[in-house]
């Protein structure tokens, strides 16, 4: 449905209870956020994701329209929007990233029209369909922001578990406070360097390897002079993955035996390939981005678990605080790991942190074990 079409007609066959208007004008007040959401990122936009937002700000007036004609009179009695709506209509104002696409696909996602019966059913697949608008929105930032991310949260995690799990096996040794506290320093700048250059090497690599495999324009420059009676310009394309019509259409091309582009399909499109090779750069992320963001965020998720240790705490007390600062901090990343891949933040916050603290409570027995075993 076209977002200048009107509002499928909808009558009851009831009079309307305190309760159906009631949750009438919170869904009217809700749509007019949401279109006003989209309209605050439309505003941070241009080009074609500007139309596009604004196309469904456009959409959700026609889904504001039903509510008003269910609700006569008492349409204009003013509704807070949900929490979570006027959060992002916050972020959306003062921040328009791709968390606030994240958060908005998965408010269209949970849509309750498809199961409220004075919603129509094109109101319920308008949802789906914006669902799926705003998850092409938000891919485009995650591709821009997956590599660098990618090696953030990679190096957070890993800085938390994996100096928690150090101190918590050291602490439970019985040894001094100090010595737990440069045991977390030095695991703290081992890791992080050695965070920073596999990252590095990793992400040169994989740039490496892609461009190593991406095919070269060489059949330009060599088809003038190749025999044509015999040469192996359709093997090239064959093992570039064409069928044997399409690798034969392409070397008729470069040996000139057409004159025009019969077919522009097979024919090279330099400018298409110039977009695939960044999209796919920009989804592996720069080496010294992600060094420097996996050396960052690894320090700053090595550094908590230090914490207690360094305001002067020691014993069981610092291990108690250091596994509740590094279970909150496992509760953030994993939250905002689900935020931005569409998924439920506490399902993720909750298994990070199950598999971080689970890592830890390993060490943990096992430096008990360990200073048993030296007592």
């Amino acid at each position: 449905m076209s977002a200048t079409s009107t509002p499928e007609q909808h009558s009851l066959d009831r009079d309307p209870t305190k309760a159906d208007i009631r949750r009438w004008q919170q869904y009217l007040a809700d749509e007019r956020a949401e279109g006003a959401i989209y309209r605050e990122l439309a505003n941070r936009r241009n080009g074609e994701e500007r139309t596009i937002l604004l196309g469904l700000a456009e959409a959700e007036k026609r889904h504001e329209e039903h509510w008003t004609q269910l609700l006569g009179e008492h349409a204009n009695v003013r509704r807070r929007p949900s929490v979570r709506r006027i959060l992002l209509r916050l972020l959306a104002r003062h921040f328009g990233s791709v968390f606030v696409l994240a958060l908005a696909q998965r408010s269209e996602g949970n849509s309750p029209y498809a199961v409220d019966q004075d919603a129509t059913r094109s109101m319920a697949a308008d949802e789906l369909i914006h669902e799926e608008v705003v998850r092409g929105l938000a891919i485009r930032g995650r591709n821009r922001m997956s590599g660098n991310f990618r090696a953030a949260v990679f190096g957070a995690n890993d800085g938390l578990v994996s100096n928690l799990a150090l101190v918590l096996g050291i602490g439970a040794t019985g040894v001094s406070a100090s010595v737990v506290l440069f045991t977390g320093i030095a695991g703290l700048l081992a890791g992080a360097l050695s965070m920073g250059a596999g990252e590095f090497v990793s992400v040169r690599s994989q740039r490496e390897l892609l461009e190593a495999s991406k095919p070269t324009q060489i059949t330009l420059s060599a088809a003038p002079e190749l025999d044509i009676n015999a040469n192996e310009l359709v093997l090239v394309y064959k093992a570039r993955g064409m069928s044997q019509e399409d690798a034969e259409h392409r070397a008729a091309e470069r040996l000139g035996y057409f004159s025009c582009d019969c077919n522009p399909t097979f024919s090279l499109h330099p400018e298409r390939e110039e977009v695939e090779e960044i999209d796919e750069f920009e989804a592996t992320g720069s080496a010294w981005g992600a060094a420097g963001s996996s050396f960052c965020f690894f320090a700053s998720g090595a550094v908590i678990p230090i914490l207690p240790y360094l305001f002067g705490m020691s014993g069981m007390p610092a291990i108690i605080v250091a596994t509740i600062l590094v279970g909150l901090a496992l509760l953030v990343t994993g939250g905002i790991v689900g935020l931005l891949s569409g998924a439920s933040p506490a399902k993720r916050g909750l298994r990070q942190l199950a598999i971080g603290l689970g890592a830890a409570a390993v060490t943990y027995v096992l430096g008990l074990l360990f200073g048993a075993n030296v007592a």
